[in-house]
């Protein structure tokens, strides 16, 4: 298990409901991502994801989900970009009630995260990674997500068709070898026009121009930090999904193909996943 050396705290506003979230990320002594909050307690998978609509938000399913954590996909991709298997997200008390705990948002990416793991440093030996045994595709209407075995390093191809210049049948590929840190610094987006709209809905109050891409009609509200960003984004997205299965998908050497997805059919392609790997015994 490969957890951090020390703890340390960070504060943001949660990227939904705009409310300032200070937590605590602290290094564990048993496997697992865990997100807390005093008492309660949620572990990170697949089965405790209560939503994935607009972001991936989990619950102490088993405890009456009365404590929710949203927004955790950054979050996750950070620990499995970093083979972080052991770690605690604690939650203060913003000093009010809140419905649903928002992990903050910071810059839109996975890149504070993993600046501060890596500042922080790492303790324990990494885990070996499991054998993918057969193929997985989920598939739903023009959507697919297929993970396949491979004798090479995880690629990840991801397409998006967007009603944008940039963005419409848009192929972007992540190899760790080249590309990594443009997947890491790539910020989370949306359609500027339908900012208001969400936030009249009570959602993307937290949004600012410093952590989410306005998508125009025929550009962007801010300089882009790589080619196709929003895109990159989204590849992203799906490690932090598919790490809910508790396998790290940058470690497992596997051929991920995206073509038109979301969080849903991400969380729906892992719990496939999972039933297609080998006994523990088979790890290598």
């Amino acid at each position: 298990m490969r957890t951090l050396k020390s703890s340390f705290n960070i504060k943001g506003v949660g990227l939904m409901s705009g409310i300032e979230f200070e937590v605590e990320i602290k290094p564990t002594e048993t496997k697992g991502i865990y997100f807390t909050c005093g008492d309660k307690k949620i572990k990170a998978n697949t089965e405790n994801v209560v939503s994935s609509e607009h972001c991936v938000v989990v619950a102490n399913i088993n405890e009456g989900a009365d404590f929710k954590a949203a927004l955790i996909e950054h979050f996750m991709a950070a620990c499995a970009i970093c083979n972080i298997d052991g770690l605690e997200m604690n939650f203060k008390n913003p000093g009010f009630d809140v419905p649903i705990y928002e992990v903050p948002i910071l810059d839109g990416s996975s890149k504070m995260w993993v600046e501060k793991f890596n500042n922080t440093g790492y303790q324990g030996d990494k885990d070996n990674y499991p054998v993918l045994n057969s193929p997985t595709v989920f598939e739903r209407d023009r959507s697919t997500v297929a993970i396949l075995p491979s004798k090479s390093k995880t690629k990840i191809s991801y397409m998006v068709n967007f009603n944008h210049p940039d963005l419409s049948n848009r192929w972007s590929t992540l190899e760790l070898d080249k590309n990594l840190n443009e997947i890491i610094g790539a910020r989370t987006f949306g359609y500027l026009k339908d900012l208001e709209t969400f936030q009249k809905m009570g959602l993307s109050k937290g949004v600012a121009m410093d952590n989410t891409v306005g998508l125009t009609e025929d550009g962007y509200t801010t300089d882009l930090r790589s080619q196709y960003e929003p895109n990159k984004h989204k590849i992203l997205d799906i490690i932090g999904d598919l790490y809910l299965t508790g396998i790290n998908p940058l470690r497992m050497n596997a051929n991920i193909i995206v073509k038109e997805a979301g969080h849903a059919l991400h969380i729906e392609a892992a719990k496939l996943m999972e039933k297609n790997f080998a006994k523990e015994s088979d790890y290598v």
